[in-house]
């Protein structure tokens, strides 16, 4: 039985619009760090390098799941999603609940 495509349309379709509103967020944290000891202790420099270092790593990985709602959207347009791309068998359903953007059933994956 087929997946109904519609339904995985709309979750990654809302998927896709809350990372876009957290990569339109996450700008100011991501923003290069006062190097100006007079300003900021070395400490707090420190510290402020690693936020945003994980500023960027999380925007990474927002972007990279984008593309991954983007191709899983084209796969929906081109009859093809929610199946494996290793063995085309159906992948199930609630493998796709948890992630509809995977490309692959459990025993290929």
């Amino acid at each position: 039985m087929p997946v109904d495509a519609e339904h995985f349309r709309k979750k990654l379709l809302a998927q896709k619009a809350e990372l876009n509103a957290a990569l339109s967020q996450g700008g100011d944290a991501a923003k290069p760090v006062e190097l100006d000891q007079t300003s900021v202790g070395r400490v707090s420099r420190i510290d402020a390098i690693q936020q945003q270092e994980m500023s960027l790593a999380a925007q990474r990985r927002r972007e990279e799941m984008i593309v991954r709602i983007d191709m899983a959207l084209r796969r929906i347009d081109e009859g093809e999603y929610g199946y494996c791309r290793q063995c085309d068998e159906e992948i199930p359903e609630k493998r796709l609940e948890i992630d509809p953007t995977c490309l692959n059933c459990v025993n290929c994956a």
